[in-house]
């Protein structure tokens, strides 16, 4: 163990706090901003734990080359106030962290260009009122601003957008979230139910269902000593790619809506249904609730759901195909795609973009092949990944990601026909390792999933944490319209699809 940090060899391993070396902050500040100077190396969580009359941090950094995560951490005690040196201007990706962190403790970040709120929870340290919420301001008689929401005209959750224009063109997109704060890692302290905590993962963002549940369960396991089969890893794997080529094709249509191409829309609203339908079939949700529990499954894969699973595949391919080859050929859609909402891949990398995102900048990060999990570390995963950051990108990655994971899943498939398939019930009367740090990443549809746990010298849950990808990728989305006409703003925001709920955490 290096003295410096504590490194875990694979993902959802837990480990003994007490191994996790505290250093003093200056130390602390020097391996963090070290660690993440190399490209490998990426912040995956960055928070503090309060503990009587002590502040405790801990830095999570994967390495997406050895398939590692080192832990970071310090301490310090609860002054009036606690002031640390920010590592914001030297690792630009820390901002959203440090931000939170002081949100919640009070904890000021000297350096730092602008520490404001992430989610106003009701009980945070400042209790700012999101009507005195610091927007960033130009003063020029040539500029106007322009706001939208929180309160939107469709079916959309609560989120204010603030642009600064010159005429048409926008200089400035700052995004404001946190209008309903959910308290949901609180809960899963105070929930101490089992099946509660996995109905509440399902929970954190809608349309990540089965991402999130697998990220808790694997979490769960890990903590447990609970080793799944070898056929209910393939059964979570067949899963949560169902669930990214549900949202791919879903956001393909809303996409073609957003450029008024219609045909392209209802064709792809039509397959995603076939998809998701299948997945209703397969567990009476179409969005894979109640699919993943742990230690084993209530809905067991069978061969008349593998059969179905596999005719919709056939169905989708030729479909998706067919029209995809219309969207992305049609003159009036590549217009309003191609060359819009550009990030390059030094801003992606600068903010710590992840998933998708990161992939359409060439940046092949993928959580499947760097920190592989359940089935994948057994079975090839092919990465897509794009150079250009725009809307086109964002888009055409979609369907190159639909067709990869048809081929994962009928692979998966026929493993899954072929080997012993063992059927156990899920296990709620686990006992959890006390005294533990684990952590589990997944790689949803969106991007990474972290969720991490740390329990205390009894077993039960101390602290739970939870990352969705958006966190990330919302500041993506502030840098793609820079430059763009405010008119672009609908189908930029689009091509991200990133979830306020599973921010608002």
């Amino acid at each position: 163990m290096n003295q410096k940090y504590r490194e875990i060899e694979n993902n959802a391993y837990p480990v003994d706090i007490q191994q996790v070396p505290l250093l003093d902050y200056d130390d602390f500040y020097d391996v963090v901003r070290g660690l993440l100077k190399e490209e490998e190396n990426h912040c995956i969580n960055y928070f503090t734990v309060e503990k009587e009359e002590d502040l405790f941090f801990y830095c999570c950094i994967a390495n997406d080359v050895s398939k590692s995560i080192k832990l970071v951490s310090h301490s310090c005690k609860k002054e009036n106030p606690v002031l640390l040196r920010s590592l914001t201007p030297d690792c630009l990706g820390l901002s959203i962290f440090e931000r939170e962190i002081h949100e919640n403790f009070s904890v000021g970040f000297t350096g730092h260009p602008w520490l404001k709120p992430v989610r106003y929870p009701h009980d945070n340290a400042d209790k700012p009122a999101m009507a005195d919420y610091p927007f960033y301001e130009i003063d020029s008689e040539e500029l106007h601003e322009v706001g939208v929401g929180p309160v939107h005209a469709g079916v959309i959750e609560p989120g204010h957008f603030r642009f600064i224009c010159n005429g048409e063109k926008v200089l400035h997109l700052e995004i404001q979230l946190g209008y309903q704060h959910r308290g949901i890692e609180k809960l899963f302290i105070e929930k101490e139910s089992s099946l509660q905590r996995c109905i509440l993962s399902e929970s954190i963002a809608g349309d990540t269902s089965v991402g999130h549940g697998l990220a808790h369960t694997q979490l769960i396991e890990s903590l447990a000593g609970i080793l799944p089969a070898e056929s209910l890893q393939i059964e979570r794997c067949i899963a949560i790619e169902m669930e990214r080529m549900a949202v791919h094709i879903g956001d393909t249509a809303a996409l073609c809506g957003d450029v008024a191409y219609q045909p392209g829309q209802v064709v792809c609203e039509a397959i995603r249904t076939l998809v998701i339908n299948t997945t209703q079939l397969w567990c009476g949700n179409r969005f894979g609730k109640g699919l993943i529990r742990p230690g084993g499954s209530n809905y067991p894969l069978n061969d008349e759901v593998a059969g179905a699973i596999l005719k919709v595949l056939d169905e989708t391919e030729r479909r998706y195909t067919e029209i995809k080859s219309l969207i992305f050929s049609l003159p009036s859609v590549l217009a309003r795609f191609e060359d819009i909402g550009k990030i390059t891949r030094e801003q992606a990398s600068a903010i710590g973009a992840v998933g998708m995102a990161a992939r359409t900048c060439g940046i092949p990060m993928d959580i499947r092949v760097s920190h592989p999990f359940q089935y994948f570390r057994e079975v090839l995963v092919n990465p897509v990944v794009l150079e250009s950051g725009d809307v086109l990108a964002r888009s055409m990655i979609r369907n190159s990601e639909v067709s990869e994971s048809v081929r994962i899943i009928r692979n998966l498939i026929g493993i899954w026909k072929n080997i012993n398939r063992k059927v156990n019930s899920p296990v709620y009367d686990y006992k959890l390792k006390p005294g533990s740090f684990a952590v589990s990443l997944v790689e949803g549809w969106r991007g990474e999933i972290c969720h991490i746990a740390i329990t205390d010298n009894l077993g039960k849950i101390d602290h739970y944490k939870i990352k969705d990808p958006s966190l990330h990728n919302w500041m993506a989305l502030a840098l793609a319209v820079r430059n763009q006409e405010i008119s672009d703003f609908p189908v930029c925001n689009k091509s991200f699809n990133l979830s306020y709920c599973g921010n608002d955490l």
